[in-house]
């Protein structure tokens, strides 16, 4: 078979190279998956700012935000500033398939998506914890701080939807109602993981510093306001080229990130959607939650003090 082909109308071009080393998957495969997958991921991309995780051959992985002068006009788009970099940055929508297909040509692995939907005032469509199990700990110990999550938000009245995060971890996503404020919506979140790391300080822990979690399952609480996370689905630059899957609450025990991967995630999911089965429908944050969360110092921050008050005690005794 030839390695130069069309589709849907893109030209394509040295499909039976790996797409990465160690993926054991060529670019024909990652083409493949994403147009099997393309009816379920779609509507999360859809209208979201997207940065893509590329990665070239000869060279490392890099993150793209802003698109290359070379794409095509009909790659939909929005510019946005950049506070950080004092920029104007041009995002990708990957608002059809044909874009989706392009992006894989590019050896585009991994798709992280903006929080919010259209345009930023719109808030994030979603509450999301990452659960980071600590580097040589099992992925039971991700399995039970989902646990914790989600007795955290029934407890509350709430409930989310899990997916791997194609790494190590888990996501727990909280649909929401429009018309909560940004702020509102990351105090909750952390108030969220204050709260399962109550149920169970063992195992959980709001601990931003690594060093100091001991080997505790980090209950981040950062995807909020401007972050992006891996979209459900997005392939991931890992050995193997695991997916970021959905499974059902019921079924969680005994999985492990490597089931999912862009050769078995097709055939797992037949005709269904579990995320979207498996979402329940958006919720309004209750006053209690997101009153307890603007008590809470935001983690990055915090750490990020801490660490200039140690660098300035430094030179100080130095």
């Amino acid at each position: 078979m030839s390695s130069e082909e069309s589709r849907h109308g893109v030209k394509l071009s040295s499909l039976d190279q790996e797409v990465f080393a160690g993926a054991e998957a060529t670019k024909r495969d990652l083409l493949d998956y994403l147009e099997a997958v393309a009816d379920r991921m779609l509507p999360e991309l859809h209208d979201r700012l997207l940065s893509v995780v590329r990665v070239l051959r000869g060279q490392g992985p890099f993150m793209q935000k802003n698109l290359p002068k070379y794409t095509p006009d009909w790659v939909a788009r929005r510019a946005l500033w950049a506070d950080r970099s004092r920029r104007e940055v041009t995002y990708a929508l990957c608002n059809d398939l044909r874009t989706l297909v392009w992006f894989g040509n590019q050896r585009a692995i991994e798709y992280h998506t903006a929080l919010f939907r259209g345009e930023p005032a719109n808030g994030p469509t979603h509450l999301i914890l990452d659960l980071d199990p600590p580097e040589d700990g099992p992925f039971s110990l991700a399995i039970g701080a989902a646990k914790l999550v989600r007795e955290a938000l029934r407890n509350d009245g709430l409930d989310g939807a899990v997916k791997t995060s194609g790494s190590k971890g888990l996501h727990v996503f909280v649909p929401l109602a429009p018309g909560q404020s940004t702020e509102d919506i990351a105090a909750a979140t952390r108030a969220v993981a204050a709260r399962a790391e109550r149920i169970d300080p063992a195992l959980g822990t709001t601990e931003f510093v690594k060093e100091r979690r001991e080997g505790k399952v980090f209950l981040d609480s950062t995807r909020a306001g401007g972050a992006t996370v891996v979209s459900v689905y997005s392939p991931r630059h890992r050995p193997g080229a695991p997916v970021s899957f959905p499974v059902h609450w019921a079924d969680l025990d005994g999985v492990k990130p490597a089931d999912f991967t862009v050769h078995t995630a097709p055939g797992l999911l037949a005709d269904g959607d579990p995320w979207t089965e498996e979402m329940p429908e958006p919720f309004v944050l209750p006053a209690d939650l997101v009153e307890e969360g603007h008590t809470i110092p935001i983690a990055r921050v915090v750490a990020m003090h801490e660490g200039k008050r140690r660098a300035r005690a430094a030179r100080e005794s130095s």
